[in-house]
């Protein structure tokens, strides 16, 4: 059977991205940092579904957590044949607003916990010659939002690390893509009111606003062996809003 690590799996995307990879018949670990009640239920809920499932609290930020988290995951599993790296934070100031701790935070968080999670499953997916890394961006880390400028430059750090990464690690049989969503209906967008929604939802080309689920999908053809020759790409989840 093989393993999925999920982080930032007890809301939104990472939620229903870890029901679609039991689903689809894989071991879970699931990392969350502060959401632990939901994040239990939800591995109770794939434990009595039959999907072996593992929950852990973790840091992405912090490289004694990761390591933690994975040499766990390593131990219950035997190994890690999948990461999604979903956590991150959002913010909306005007630049001109923005304080470096707000520029370190979001960073630290979107684009350093995505280095360190990577590095922490490399070892293992190197020694198997095998293995797929999905890192969860955006569709503003590709235009760029107005009013989220840290948040757009970390998303495209993630693309441009994705890329790098796939390119070297593509000789050890590592597969490493990128999803960028675009409108998704999750807590981090709780903040937008039903008009902004409804805006969005009318600047979309399908016209709706995306699911969890959508993301999900995505996530689990790019781990999938239907995807075996797809590396280094950046696959937009976001109804056409951008082309």
């Amino acid at each position: 059977m093989k393993t999925a690590l999920i982080t930032g799996a007890s809301q939104g995307i990472g939620k229903e991205t870890a029901r679609a990879f039991a689903r689809a018949g894989y071991a879970l670990c699931l990392q969350y940092h502060t959401h632990e009640r939901e994040a239990q239920a939800l591995c109770e809920e794939l434990r009595e579904d039959g999907c072996p499932c593992l929950c852990l609290p973790a840091d992405v930020r912090r490289e004694e957590d990761v390591t933690a988290l994975v040499q766990a995951a390593e131990r219950e599993f035997s190994h890690v044949d999948v990461l999604v790296n979903n956590a991150g934070i959002a913010q909306q100031k005007l630049f001109t607003d923005l304080t470096l701790q707000d520029w370190n935070d979001l960073f630290s968080v979107d684009v350093t916990g995505v280095f360190l999670c990577c590095r922490a499953v490399l070892p293992g997916m190197i020694r198997r010659q095998s293995g797929a890394i999905i890192n969860i961006s955006s569709m503003w880390g590709q235009v760029g939002a107005s009013c989220e400028v840290a948040y757009s430059a970390a998303k495209a750090a993630v693309i441009g690390l994705t890329k790098a990464l796939a390119k070297e690690e593509g000789p050890s049989h590592i597969r490493v893509n990128c999803i960028a969503p675009g409108v998704i209906d999750t807590p981090m967008n709780g903040f937008l009111s039903p008009e902004t929604m409804e805006e969005l939802r009318e600047e979309t080309p399908l016209m709706r606003i995306g699911t969890p689920a959508d993301v999900a999908e995505a996530a689990v053809f790019l781990a999938s062996d239907a995807a075996s020759f797809i590396t280094g790409q950046v696959l937009g989840v976001n109804g056409g809003m951008v082309i």
